[in-house]
Order: C-alpha cells, then sequence, then structure tokens
C-alpha cells in the first residue's frame, strides 16, 4: 500500500482487538495494521489491546502475531517497522461468561489509554465467530466501554456473516443498535477493500461515456460470478450449516450488484452512497418459492482434480454430514424492479472447487443491428462485454468487434485491457488497510447499513425457504475442477444466453 498524498492520519485511539489469537486477526488484521503502519497511516498516539480468553503474556502474544505476520505479510516486513507496531500490543483477558472481566478491561483500557495518550478513543473489532457479537457487545455496552463521552468516540466493528436469515439479521441489527448508533457501527466486509471494486463507482460516475448507456436501452443484462477453486477444507462443520447462498450472496456478490445497479448517489458521502445501495437491493424483485425454484440451480461438489490437486466429495469432509443437502455451487436469476433495470437479468453464480478462480462482473450489451454485414454469421460477431475483473487480474476490459485488415469486409472480436498493475505500482495488500484506515478516520461509506443488509436477506429467503423445503431435491452434483453444474448453463439458455467464458 503507497501512502496518497492526501490520505488523513487517524486520530489517536486504542484498537481492541477480540479473537486476537484467531486465523482472521493472524491473518488480515495484523498484516493490513502494519501496511499501514509502513505507509505511515497509522496515528502516533496509539496502542493495540489483544483480547484473550485466557490469561496470556503480552510478550507471548506478541511473539504470535510476529510470527503471523512473516508467514502473512504481503509484502518484505521491514524488522523497525513491525517492532514499533508490535511493541504497542498489550495482552488482556475478557470472557463475556465472566461480566467483572469486562470491568477490569475497562479499567487495564483507561490506564492504558492515559499512557499512550489516545484521547480515550477506541476502536472495538470483533474477529470472532458471529454467535460471539451479542454477548460480546452487551458486555461493551454494560461496562460503559462504548459510550461516547468527554469528545472521544467509540467505535464497533463486526464481521460477516451479518445473520443466517432475515429474521436473525433483523434481531442482530436490533440488538446492536441498542448498545451503538448506526454511524458508530461498521459492519465490515473485505471484498469492499477491494481497489477494483471501489473503482466500480469511478468507473461509472467520473467518465461520461459510461452512464449514459448504463441502462435497459443498452445493457442485456449483468453476470456476477465469484468462483473458487478451494474446496471447503478444515470448515466442514461452518460450511455444512451456512453454504455457498448464505456465505457469499447477501455479502459479496450483493456488494457487487449494488455498485453496479444503484442511482448516482446525490454526494460522494457515506449517507448518500449506502441510501443509493440499500434502495436498489430493496428493488430485487421478491420471488415466491416456486419462481425461486425455477430461477436457481443450487450444486454440490464430488471428488475430483483441481489442477494438480486432488479434492474429494464434499460429504467426505470432516464435520459434514454424509447425507448433506448442504450446496457448495449456486446460480440466480434476479430481476430489479426500477426504471433503468425493468427487464434485464441479474445473473450471479459462486461456488467452490472450481476449475478456475475468478472474480469478475459482465456486462453485456445489446447486440448492434447486423443487416449491414450479413455475410458474417451474427454467431461469429464478438459479443460486447465490459468486464470488470477482481480476481486474480485487477482490470476492465471492453470487447468489440473490428474489421480485419485486407480487401474484403471481414469482422473479429478484439479486446481493449486496462490492468491495474500496468498503471500503478502499489504495494500488495490484502484488502483490510483501506476499510481499518476507513473505521479509525470515522468513514463508514464502505460499509453496510443496516437497511442495505436487511433488504439483501430479503432477496434471498425465498430461495432459502424453497431450498429447505426441497431438501436433496433438485441438488445437482459436479465434479471438482469443473465449472460447475449443467443445469447452470441450462439456466442462461433457456433465455437465449450463455455465461462467458473465463478470459
Amino acid at each position: 500500500m503507497t501512502s496518497q498524498p492526501n490520505a488523513q492520519i487517524p486520530e489517536g485511539c486504542a484498537f481492541v482487538i477480540f479473537g486476537v489469537t484467531g486465523d482472521l486477526a493472524h491473518r488480515l488484521v495484523i498484516p493490513a495494521l502494519y501496511n499501514l503502519a509502513e505507509a505511515n497511516l497509522l496515528p502516533e498516539k496509539f496502542c493495540v489491546v489483544g483480547i484473550t480468553r485466557k490469561e496470556m503474556s503480552s510478550e507471548d502474544l506478541r511473539a504470535s502475531l510476529m510470527h503471523g505476520l512473516r508467514k502473512f505479510a504481503t509484502r518484505p516486513v521491514n524488522e523497525d517497522v513491525a517492532d514499533k507496531l508490535l511493541y504497542c500490543v498489550t495482552s488482556v483477558s475478557a470472557d463475556p461468561s465472566d461480566p467483572s472481566s469486562f470491568d477490569r478491561l475497562r479499567e487495564r483500557l483507561e490506564k492504558l489509554e492515559a499512557n499512550r495518550n489516545t484521547g480515550g478513543n477506541r476502536l472495538f473489532y470483533l474477529a470472532t465467530p458471529p454467535d460471539a457479537f451479542a454477548p460480546i457487545s452487551t458486555e461493551l455496552g454494560r461496562a460503559g466501554l462504548l459510550k461516547e463521552e468527554d469528545g472521544a468516540w467509540r467505535r464497533l466493528v463486526v464481521e460477516k456473516p451479518f445473520g443466517t436469515d432475515l429474521a436473525s439479521a433483523k434481531a442482530l441489527n436490533e440488538h446492536l443498535l441498542g448498545i451503538v448508533s448506526e454511524h458508530s457501527l461498521y459492519r465490515i466486509d473485505h471484498y469492499l477493500g477491494k481497489e477494483t471494486v471501489q473503482n466500480i463507482l469511478v468507473l461509472r460516475f467520473s467518465n461520461g461515456m459510461f452512464e449514459p448507456i448504463w441502462n435497459r436501452e443498452h445493457i442485456d443484462h449483468v453476470q456476477i460470478t465469484v468462483d473458487e477453486k478451494l474446496g471447503v477444507a478444515h470448515r466442514g462443520s461452518f460450511y455444512d450449516k451456512t453454504g455457498a447462498l448464505r456465505d457469499m450472496v447477501p455479502n459479496h456478490l450483493f456488494q457487487l450488484l449494488s455498485l453496479v445497479a444503484m442511482e448516482p448517489p446525490s454526494h460522494f458521502n457515506a449517507h448518500s452512497v449506502r441510501s443509493a445501495k440499500a434502495e436498489v437491493l430493496a428493488a430485487i424483485q421478491q420471488q415466491t418459492e416456486e419462481e425461486a425454484l425455477r430461477n436457481s440451480v443450487r450444486g454440490q461438489y464430488t471428488a475430483g482434480k483441481v489442477g494438480d490437486t486432488e479434492i474429494g466429495d464434499y460429504r467426505a469432509v470432516q464435520d459434514v454430514d454424509p447425507g448433506s443437502s448442504t450446496e457448495t455451487y449456486v446460480a440466480l436469476k434476479l430481476t430489479i424492479d426500477n426504471w433503468r433495470w425493468a427487464g434485464v437479468p441479474f445473473y450471479l453464480r459462486t461456488g467452490k472447487a472450481l476449475g478456475t478462480k475468478r472474480t469478475e462482473v459482465a456486462i453485456k450489451f445489446k447486440q448492434a443491428p447486423f443487416a449491414m454485414f450479413r455475410c458474417t454469421p451474427v454467431e461469429e460477431l464478438s459479443q460486447n462485454y465490459l468486464i470488470i475483473g477482481i480476481e486474480p487480474v485487477e482490470g476492465i476490459a471492453l470487447q468489440f468487434n473490428t474489421k480485419i485488415p485486407g480487401p474484403t469486409i471481414a469482422i473479429d472480436g478484439v479486446e481493449m485491457t486496462f490492468r491495474y498493475k500496468d498503471y500503478f505500482k502499489v504495494a500488495p495488500s490484502n484488502g483490510y488497510e483501506t476499510l481499518l484506515h476507513d473505521c479509525m478516520i470515522g468513514d463508514n461509506i464502505l460499509f453496510q447499513r443496516a437497511d442495505g443488509v436487511e433488504a439483501g436477506w430479503q432477496a434471498v429467503q425465498p430461495f432459502l425457504d424453497a431450498w429447505e423445503k426441497a431438501g436433496a431435491e433438485g441438488l445437482e452434483s459436479y465434479p471438482a475442477g469443473s465449472e460447475g453444474p449443467e443445469e447452470a448453463e441450462a439456466l442462461l439458455e433457456r433465455d437465449g444466453r450463455n455465461w462467458r467464458e473465463p478470459g
């Protein structure tokens, strides 16, 4: 990460991490803080408080975090920068099952704040399983740790998933908003930390060539793909209760959909942008359970080979029910009921253990009249796509037709491609740097709001209900290393369309 000239340095604060000994903190949070430190984007008056359930010395915690940093760093580790960051780390034990431990945490935190002169600003990061959000936030509220006073701010950061269905999402929002205000609550989704995802806003609203054609008059359909080569691995217990739909669609895929489909916000600020995103998610057509079955495909991978790696059957994964009907692949057809997108289908797909790793948005423009070029069969004309690549290649490509050099009119498709790495020399990051920096400066433009979260669950609830009633009926299988179940192709083919092949 390269520090931008106008990047704001946060005010002094205490960065309190619950779940500091876990994978998320070691793999993403601490490496992101290191990258911010290297870019001089951490406050000078700063401390990190790692919350452990069992007693652990600060020295042991620092050693563990340094080991994780060396393992997961996105760039060579500068020992001086790492030492300065980890010198700020203090280990404190607290467990919501022991309310008195949070009273002791308050006392310890107040002393650390005085020593580090942080001004009393506190950011509480819950790098924990979702079932810990409610008990931890309850105790933080009871102990007064989230109460804003004397001009100091308090912020609470929670990871996805935000609920497991519409009812649980509403209950979680109600609980958290009973403790902190919406402005102080940061629902983090690491996809929004990716440069290419943020660039969708810039692409659309800072270029006069795109927005005039960004509507049903010119766009035939939109495809959003998040394919993963990895299987479930050691996450069998979590994944078998969750599935591909819950794990990916209401958050990652809907974040991409909302950025592509939202109306231009009146201002580039958190309130306007989040309102526009929530409005378009609320406009997704509510399907009946019968329609949900017809407009979806769910699959589960069987044994196969992804590249040179053998992947076993999903049902053979440890902690997965041998008779599981949990989907590892999902494809959906959605429509948006508003003036801009009426009649334009949005096709979403995501899956595990697939042959290609990629995340992209492909916007298919309507076919131009081809009467002039009757000598060229229409199926040989290149399809006009604007492709926003997010992983593994970050960039934007435009597919169009052009004349092949020669004395006759012969047509072929070509592609113009912009890749971030070719234009911008930026140090590698993990995507959390922007989000953590925004948490500390109080900019929640990249974080979901309660109404957006609930609108997303509202859209997928009919699919959850229909699949639960159907059980294993309609669950398709696909071999690991393939592109998913064949039925996903039929979902588009019945509309006279096809999925874009990996380029």
